[in-house]
Order: structure tokens, then C-alpha cells, then sequence
């Protein structure tokens, strides 16, 4: 087994072990509203599908922002305000009160999308990201970065898999493991043609620290080691180290 298998096995290891079936962790509520409605997507814009009744029990399947996807006991699935949610009873008889704070929204994201800026060897970098929150504690990212220096210019693409340790603290480390390929083509003036870009595997590792700063922004601070699979006796490793800020839904 050569190392990107390797790399792609504990990748997916983590992945399977950080999945968890969020259903079971949130209740059951009674609508005491006359009806309650429930939407196709998490926004106002989205239409009205199916009107919940009075009585009705709703089971809440997760949060985004100020909306809340339930899905009823005929298997409705939709999401409703949560202004309306405020307005049921739980299994107690008790009225259902919900947690109004930005962080408590960054805790329940789906996605997230950024930019940062660092440095690669030495060479200025700047990165784009967009990530899928899987678990609490656990996330995909798509990543590009571009480095352009005296002599060349790199990029890269990485696919990989992040781990947030503490995702209930505002301030939290994360570690990742990432896969992809990078390219390192010569500066145009030192070269009369392309015949000198080369083209790489990837296996990238990854420890940093995000902090939500407020409403929908988070920074993030990371390190990065990239280690390029070459056909010479032995490979290039890279240093990244990189300061960004990501928006999420």
C-alpha cells in the first residue's frame, strides 16, 4: 500500500467514526398553535408546503441560523421560524425554549465558505475554501491555494477531512488530513516553454486553531505541512502557515 492509499484510508476512517445520527439527540414538541408552517427551505423565501396542526407532534431534526428542520409524524419534512417553534410544548407540557445566539448557530452550521492569506516556503499564498460540517466535529473542505514567487508559481488543490476538538468552545484547536495534487510551473521569463511544470501528489496535514468572532465570521489560524510525491529517491515537503476568515450558513 503505497502512501496516498494510506493517506485516502484514514481520511475515510475518520469520516466514518465522527458520523453520528443527530436525530436522536433532539426532541419531540406538540404544536398548541392553531397550525404552524412549514417551509421548503431555511428562509423566507422559501414556500409554504404542508401546514402542521394544531395538536401535532413535530420531531426537530437540526438548526440553521433562526430556522429549525422538523419533520412531522406523517414524515413531512420541512423547516419552521423559530418564532413558531417558541410557541410549542414538550413532552413535559412545557413550553419549548430555544437558545437565541449567533453562536448557537455557528454550533448548528452546514457550511462554510472563506479566504486567507500566508505564506508557502516563504512565498506569499493566498487560499479559497469551502467546507461541509458533517458532524459537530467533523467536516469536509475543498481548498485552492496559489503561491506566486520570484521563480515560479504553485498550486494547489486539496481535498480533506477536519476534526474540531472542542467545537462547543468559541476558541478551539482542529487538526486535518487532506489529499491532492499540486502544480509548480517555472516563471514565464526564466523558461522559453512549459515542458519544466510539474505536476505532484499530495498528502497534507494540518493543526490550527478558528475563533467565531460574532454574527456569521470566524477566524481561523493554521499550519500546514505538505509532503509532494516525486519519482526522485526522495520527496518535497512544504511549509504553509496561513490566517483567514470564514462565513457559514
Amino acid at each position: 500500500m503505497d502512501d496516498m492509499t494510506k493517506w485516502i484510508v484514514l481520511i475515510g476512517l475518520m469520516v466514518s467514526t465522527g458520523w453520528v445520527n443527530a436525530e436522536d439527540e433532539f426532541p419531540e414538541v406538540q404544536i398548541v398553535e392553531p397550525y404552524i408552517d412549514m417551509h421548503t427551505g431555511p428562509a423566507r423565501g422559501y414556500p409554504v408546503f404542508y401546514v402542521a396542526e394544531k395538536g401535532e407532534w413535530i420531531r426537530v431534526l437540526k438548526r440553521r441560523t433562526n430556522w429549525f428542520k422538523v419533520r412531522t409524524e406523517k414524515g413531512k419534512e420541512g423547516w419552521v421560524k423559530q418564532q413558531d417553534l417558541q410557541l410549542t410544548l414538550n413532552s413535559k407540557g412545557e413550553p419549548v425554549e430555544v437558545a437565541d445566539g449567533s453562536f448557537e448557530s455557528y454550533q448548528s452550521r452546514s457550511f462554510e465558505f472563506g479566504a486567507s492569506g500566508g505564506s508557502l516556503e516563504s512565498v506569499p499564498s493566498l487560499s479559497a475554501f469551502a467546507s461541509w460540517v458533517i458532524t459537530e466535529n467533523i467536516s469536509t473542505e475543498l481548498s485552492y491555494t496559489q503561491a506566486l514567487g520570484d521563480f515560479s508559481e504553485s498550486r494547489l488543490a486539496l481535498l480533506s477531512v477536519t476534526h474540531t476538538t472542542f467545537p462547543e468552545w468559541r476558541v478551539s484547536p482542529y487538526f486535518r488530513l487532506g489529499v491532492g495534487q499540486i502544480q509548480t510551473k517555472p516563471r514565464a521569463n526564466l523558461v522559453q516553454s512549459g515542458e519544466e511544470t510539474r505536476r505532484n501528489d499530495l498528502l497534507a496535514g494540518s493543526i490550527g486553531v478558528r475563533y467565531y468572532l460574532t454574527q456569521n465570521f470566524v477566524l481561523r489560524l493554521e499550519y500546514q505541512n505538505l509532503l509532494a510525491l516525486t519519482e526522485r529517491d526522495e520527496n518535497e515537503e512544504l511549509e504553509e502557515w496561513k490566517l483567514g476568515f470564514a462565513i457559514f450558513f
